[in-house]
């Protein structure tokens, strides 16, 4: 281990208009853009290694995407690719990157986009220098909610009615935590900032290219430090999670404008991440980094066993699908007859950083909030960071109980694949991660 050195950069990576947008079951049209898309890059080096944490602006990279980008980022740094985490942000108004249900992917798009994420590695290698290091974590409750909800029917629905009667109690708990690390030059400049709190995008409104909250805190954390720097926020475990109190009615005022909700989030996350980083007394000039990745294995659902599932539960899936949206039951066929296509068990990645005395594990999909909670409470480092949508999305990845429960997140499609059994499966793969990354020194 010697002197620790850091360097960042970041990439646009905005779509052009007209691309088709992701994150909804049919297509839409970008019209206009509200925060570009980028792709930004930290590279930690301790002397005799360098690890590479890099997040992007969209909704999700399949394995085979990220793979190119890493091997186009091993290529121009000579980082294994092994030593690189990338992850997606999941807003819902970039472009879509994976064909699914009725939306197709931008197929050339995402060919150029992945070889610019690995550009931004090199970027930010071209920019080590001395640094320090430093973490700590702050709260910010107010902003994340559980969106699955017991019903007086017995039933678990995502986003009921709001101040509806039928509402029981939330089906699952929140992670309030905003964990914080910074790197800063030897003359205290800021040279990166990555944050981690479990929520999924906010969204804004109209057919929008939109980084969402995630470009807002970046831009209202970089004006209250008042430096320029990569500041990052990175999605924590939120498979189940959004900003949405469904206790509350609404006001029945519009918004005052159409990122109201997006800014309003960023910067209450931005100040609460700031006040921290103000109060933040130490800083270490040596750390050891490291990276431990596991290949786990899981079992894909069939149609038998959800049919199974969703008949001991009171209704038929094609009939839970049906109240809900009537007009996606055929797109949820052709979802299954997909997924018939698909191998019954498929490899996936868990992956963890370590800078210093703190982890970063990434998960693969969209993972529900417990499996960020357990990870950090049983975790052998001093702070842990859970980040989700990395290296790879296999869809969403309910606990066991939470597919016992149903609900949109469990109904069978390549979104929501997962077989019960494998909430083990990953927790024991990424504390084995982090239990290698413990013993380096």
């Amino acid at each position: 281990m010697g002197e620790l050195r850091v360097g960042a950069a970041e990439v646009d990576i905005t779509p052009k208009l007209g691309s088709v947008l992701a994150g909804s079951l049919s297509p839409r049209y970008a019209e206009d853009v509200s925060y570009p898309l980028l792709s930004k890059a930290v590279v930690f080096d301790d002397g005799e290694r360098q690890v590479a944490y890099v997040q992007n602006d969209l909704i999700i990279l399949v394995r085979e995407q990220f793979d190119v980008a890493k091997a186009r980022a091993q290529e121009l740094t000579g980082i294994p690719a092994e030593n690189i985490m990338m992850s997606a942000t999941h807003t819902h108004y970039g472009p879509a990157t994976y064909s699914m249900f009725e939306v197709p992917a931008e197929e050339e798009y995402v060919a150029w986009a992945v070889e610019r994420v690995g550009d931004a590695v090199k970027l930010a290698q071209n920019r080590l220098e001395p640094a320090v290091i430093g973490h700590t974590s702050g709260f910010c409750p107010e902003e994340t909610h559980n969106r699955r909800w017991w019903m007086r029917d017995g039933s678990v629905q995502m986003n009921p009615a709001v101040a509806s009667e039928e509402l029981v109690r939330p089906a699952g708990p929140t992670d309030p935590e905003v964990a914080l690390l910074v790197a800063e030059t030897l003359d205290g400049e800021p040279i990166a900032a990555i944050a981690n709190y479990s929520l999924h995008y906010v969204g804004s409104a109209g057919n929008v290219i939109s980084a969402d909250y995630f470009g807002a805190f970046a831009e209202a954390l970089q004006r209250m430090a008042g430096a320029g720097f990569v500041a990052i926020m990175a999605n924590g475990c939120c498979g189940d999670i959004n900003n949405v109190d469904r206790t509350k009615a609404p006001s029945g005022e519009p918004r005052p404008y159409p990122d109201y909700q997006v800014d309003r989030v960023g910067n209450a996350l931005a100040a609460e991440c700031w006040k921290r980083w103000s109060q933040l007394d130490e800083r270490i000039e040596d750390a050891t980094v490291g990276a431990a990745t596991a290949y786990p294995v899981y079992r894909r659902r069939t149609r038998a066993e959800e049919e199974q599932r969703t008949v001991a539960g009171g209704m038929r899936a094609t009939e839970q699908i049906g109240s809900k949206w009537p007009q996606f039951v055929e797109s949820y066929a052709r979802e299954r007859e997909a997924m018939d296509r698909m191998p019954l068990e498929m490899e996936t990645v868990v992956q963890a950083l370590r800078i210093g005395d703190m982890a970063m594990v990434g998960f693969p999909g969209e993972f529900f909030v417990e499996y960020g909670l357990n990870t950090k409470r049983s975790s052998p480092l001093a702070r842990t960071m859970t980040i989700e949508l990395a290296n790879d999305w296999i869809g969403y990845v309910p606990t066991d109980a939470g597919l016992d429960q149903g609900g949109y997140e469990t109904w069978l499609a390549r979104s929501a694949r997962v077989a019960k059994g494998s909430e083990k499966l990953f927790l024991d793969a990424a504390a084995d991660c982090l239990d290698r990354l413990a013993e380096e020194e």
